[in-house]
């Protein structure tokens, strides 16, 4: 029981330590993780297109 004494008080030891963002810069997080992963979405959509077509017209002919 007393190491788990022991390593809630580090715990809570090192939450008092760290630096927290402020509101503006985790909205600023959120709305850059947001942009970046619809970037993404967007170019592996693009790629899954592209994939598709040539696996219709070109190596998969019906």
């Amino acid at each position: 029981m007393n190491k788990t004494g022991n390593f809630m008080q580090d715990v809570f030891r090192e939450l008092r330590r760290v630096t927290w963002p402020t509101k503006q810069e985790t909205v600023k997080y959120v709305i850059s993780v947001i942009i970046v992963s619809v970037f993404v979405a967007a170019i592996l959509g693009l790629l899954d297109l592209a994939f598709f077509h040539v696996l219709e017209n070109y190596i998969i002919k019906y």
